[in-house]
């Protein structure tokens, strides 16, 4: 009798023990499993937001998969159509970018200076803010080019002049140079990243609004920017 009892432990405990070992692949799979799953969407979280950290790796990306290079400015003086420079990458992609998230239709026009340059985008809109804050007070590196000059109807970067000496675009605001001889005392200091194609009288309108002692409008020049091509 006692020798059945040992004969039926020894098959017991062979049991178990294959059924340990038949389990332990199926555990380590599921783990394997959840370790590429977590990787995965680390990558993609990397490019789920521009910021200031990944500014010129996420505009450069973001270039190569949205080639368009024109734009239409709406207002209620008529179009303005712009072409963007190719050879300006990551100024080009960081206003194909702002223009797609409709980060401008909530923006105006803010300085008029007449036979100089129209000014625009910003605004005290909810949405113009939520924006800039969400996306943070990221800067661009210039890209100057000897062939981009402040001529009649280019479009160049804002950026601060102080404490700024890297002369770092700002990536919300921009200008349309609006005096016919241009502004050149401006090349080598703002990046070129684009000019008017039509809509010049659409310009000389604009320039004509009464303005305050800041140059800001007296009546809100509003914006819709959409793409082209």
């Amino acid at each position: 009798m006692k020798n059945y009892h040992i004969i039926f432990l020894l098959l017991l405990l062979t049991s178990f023990y294959q059924c340990d070992n038949n389990k332990k692949p199926t555990q380590k799979s599921v783990v394997l499993s959840k370790e590429k799953k977590v990787k995965k969407e680390v990558i993609t979280k990397a490019w789920d937001s521009l910021n200031r950290h990944n500014t010129e790796a996420f505009l450069t990306e973001y270039g190569k998969q949205n080639t368009e290079n024109k734009v239409i400015i709406k207002t209620d003086f008529g179009d303005i159509k712009i072409r963007l420079y190719n050879d300006t990458p990551v100024h080009r992609a960081n206003f194909i970018f702002l223009t797609k998230i409709n980060y401008f239709n909530t923006t105006v026009f803010y300085r008029i200076a007449k036979n100089f340059v129209l000014q625009g985008g910003n605004s005290d809109e909810m949405y113009t803010m939520k924006q800039r804050r969400k996306y943070g007070n990221y800067l661009m590196k210039p890209e100057f080019r000897k062939n981009r000059k402040h001529k009649y109807g280019a479009l160049a970067a804002a950026r601060q002049w102080e404490k700024n000496p890297d002369k770092l675009s700002s990536p919300f605001e921009f200008y349309i140079v609006q005096k016919r001889s241009g502004a050149h005392h401006l090349d080598g200091e703002h990046t070129v990243f684009g000019e008017v194609i039509s809509g010049f009288s659409v310009m000389d309108k604009m320039s004509k609004v009464k303005v305050g002692v800041d140059e800001w409008p007296v009546d809100d020049v509003k914006m819709k920017v959409a793409i082209i091509e």
